[in-house]
């Protein structure tokens, strides 16, 4: 395991939570200049001819490579300009380590994840930075299972890239070509077993999609035709550049939102560059906050089969409040994909994700999958008639604030220090799961750096918008000087 676990129950009104403490493995972090180069729990990420150069992408490749014993590996990108470039840097670098290479082409990561056990491979590349803007690139690193590393497997593949010993196949060892496989298709297949395809095709939903132009242009669109659904695709282009920020949420949706309206849909679905993260339009053309996402997961798992919730420690107290009233459990972990999926496997977690959009749907994978969101998302509204708005009216409402400070990186744990010597000047309890987490009967704010790029996130949440203000202003005076 990547962290040692203390499980604790809390005495409160509501029915058990269960909190974690992690004493986390250290994550390597390297980074040089304002736009950084981020080495951690994420995989590899930087800005292309800056600090993410194609000499990198060889060489963490054949680190890649050389820890999975130059075995069989599976890589796929999204549709980023610099992706053809990258690719062929890590299709260099894992055949100099002598691995057999399949190449599923643009594909999402969700789809590489699940083909990694099909193919019986030993693990994965997907070369994307997700929610990044379309400077950025990354390298990010699947296991066996078709989960992301977790802490400490980051830890020993880095320790091989900075020893530099990597496996050399000789001349007559290097594999003459690189094997092309369909994802895509598989994914596909599974989607279809694991939700109610049948019921969902008989009420002809009308959805409206944005693929962001990316790799979700290859899968989306199919699986709303596979669901019967009169598919209103805007951005299904993958030839052609991001419309828009590749991140779901409120500040990117309104194209769908329009879309969505003229087309009289009954929903409205926006992907992210890579398939992990979804942001959601009602009916009515509420564009709902990426935190609603997860929300709404939860509710519907929950109403099935009633059970254990994980989500990392950022994300809205709406989940505890949704889980209470199914007499459920949350389990919070630090921020980042593969400490939620390592915890839904020790703990058998019903459904999970973050605030940032993503959900794991366990009938599909361990990890993030926006396809299968939808599905489930699709698959309530067919069963019980009722619209996407109805369900998003009834969650609970908070008030969040998310603010973010680019830092110098040589400067970014010197002002979380800052912060940490203030609370204990005023002798505050604090949480350091991820960052450092002060919470009070009314809300709480959060202050992290950043997993993806060299800044520190502060995120503040409260039952009033005023309150939650407040609370920012707070925890930014105490960081910010």
């Amino acid at each position: 395991m990547p962290w040692d676990i203390e499980t604790r129950a809390v005495a409160s009104h509501a029915p058990t939570r269960v909190e974690l403490t992690f004493s986390r493995t250290a994550i390597l972090c390297e980074e040089t200049g304002v736009n950084s180069l981020k080495i951690g729990i994420s995989g590899v990420r930087g800005v292309v001819g800056e600090t993410f150069t194609p000499e990198l992408a060889v060489s963490f490749a054949q680190a890649f490579g050389t820890y999975l014993d130059s075995g069989r590996i599976l890589v796929c990108r999204d549709t980023r300009a610099s992706g053809a470039m990258v690719q062929a840097a890590v299709f260099s670098g894992l055949l100099a380590a002598g691995c057999e290479v399949v190449d599923l082409g643009v594909c999402p990561t969700p789809s590489l994840q699940l083909a990694v056990r099909r193919l019986q491979a030993e693990g994965g590349i997907s070369i994307t930075a997700g929610h990044n803007p379309e400077p950025w690139n990354a390298l990010k690193f699947v296991r066996s299972d078709g989960l992301y590393l977790n802490a400490a497997q980051a830890d020993e593949l880095l320790d091989i890239f900075h020893q530099a010993e990597f496996a050399k196949a000789r001349w007559g060892e290097i594999r003459g070509k690189v094997e092309r496989q369909d994802a895509i298709a598989h994914h596909l297949e599974i989607l279809s077993r694991a939700f109610d395809v049948e019921a969902i095709r008989a009420r002809r939903l009308t959805v409206a999609v944005d693929c962001c132009n990316s790799s979700c242009s290859l899968l989306s669109p199919r699986w709303l035709d596979a669901l019967g659904c009169d598919v209103l695709a805007v951005n299904d282009d993958p030839a052609a550049p991001f419309p828009h920020a590749p991140e779901p949420g409120r500040q990117t949706m309104a194209q769908l939102r329009a879309v969505a309206l003229a087309g009289r849909a009954d929903v409205g679905f926006a992907h992210d560059a890579d398939g992990e993260r979804l942001g959601i339009v009602t009916e009515t053309g509420e564009m709902l906050s990426e935190e609603a996402t997860l929300a709404l997961a939860a509710e519907i798992e929950l109403g099935r089969e009633v059970g254990l919730v994980v989500t990392n420690i950022s994300t809205s107290a709406v989940v505890e409040r949704v889980a209470a009233r199914h007499g459920a459990s949350v389990v919070r972990t630090p921020v980042g994909q593969a400490f939620v999926s390592e915890a839904m496997l020790e703990f058998g977690g019903v459904v999970g994700g973050e605030g940032s959009g993503g959900v794991v749907v366990p009938r599909v994978q361990w990890t993030h999958d926006s396809a299968a969101a939808v599905g489930l998302i699709l698959e309530y509204m067919a069963r019980t008639g009722e619209p996407i708005s109805k369900l998003a009216a009834a969650l609970p409402r908070f008030e969040m604030l998310k603010h973010n400070i680019p830092v110098e990186p040589d400067r970014i744990h010197s002002l979380l220090q800052r912060m940490h010597d203030e609370l204990e000047r005023e002798q505050l309890d604090y949480d350091q799961t991820d960052g450092i987490k002060v919470s009070w009967p009314d809300g709480w704010a959060h202050v992290r750096v950043s997993n993806t790029e060299s800044m520190i996130r502060i995120i503040a949440e409260a039952e009033t918008a005023a309150r939650a203000r407040e609370l920012l202003d707070w925890a930014r005076d105490r960081v910010v000087k």
